[in-house]
């Protein structure tokens, strides 16, 4: 059964949240490629990165994404 939301928290109001930092590894690729990921075989395309996340887990990341998600250090 799926139960219907009536109220965001105790007192109806939505709760701000900010997304941790973390730091990727990342490349930007190329050529067009293929990697293995949690949900199966992905494909990135020429300028589309390549990242790692902070689990060693490798997927493709589209170029404008990447660019409003992450700053270099």
């Amino acid at each position: 059964m799926v139960q219907r939301v009536t109220t965001v928290d105790q007192d109806g109001r939505w709760r701000q949240f900010r997304k941790r930092p973390a730091i990727i590894n990342a490349m930007q690729m190329n050529v067009p490629f293929e990697v293995e990921t949690l949900e199966g075989m992905m494909r990135g395309d020429s300028g589309d990165w390549l990242v790692e996340d902070i689990a060693g887990d490798l997927y493709p990341c589209k170029d404008s994404i990447f660019q409003t998600m992450y700053e270099e250090i």
